[in-house]
């Protein structure tokens, strides 16, 4: 199976977060299944981590180059395609991180690891 994680189940994921479903347990879990970050996941996590929202240590780029290689998951650039694509989503959702995601699922056909219900109203289709 392939995925797009949402930045949400990549951090509930390697913080053993209850709030991720045992669905998704299994999937990060399971070393045949081709997993995806997103390049925009980590601008997200910067810029909420600058915020103050979330707590990281203090050198994220070591600890998140860490975290993705330690589960083998790949990331995915984001291509102008990608960002262009979305302007042809309807308006389900107005975080734009989460935006460029679907779009990127859609392009790259793969389904994404979330529990964000405002996601699941787009064609990419989730998993949870």
């Amino acid at each position: 199976m392939r995925a797009l994680l949402d930045t949400h189940a990549f951090l509930w994921w390697i913080t053993d977060d209850a709030r991720l479903s045992d669905q998704a347990r299994e999937i990060f879990a399971d070393g045949r299944n081709e997993l995806f970050f997103s390049a925009a996941s980590g601008w997200e996590i910067a810029i909420k981590a600058a915020l103050g929202k979330i707590q990281v240590p203090e050198d994220l780029e070591k600890f998140l180059v860490e975290q993705l290689s330690r589960n083998a998951i790949q990331v995915l650039p984001v291509h102008l395609s990608h960002t262009l694509h979305v302007y042809t989503l309807p308006n389900h959702h107005r975080d734009p991180f989460d935006r460029l995601l679907v779009a990127q699922a859609l392009i790259e056909k793969v389904p994404i690891l979330s529990s964000d219900p405002y996601i699941s109203r787009y064609p990419a289709g989730t998993i949870w």
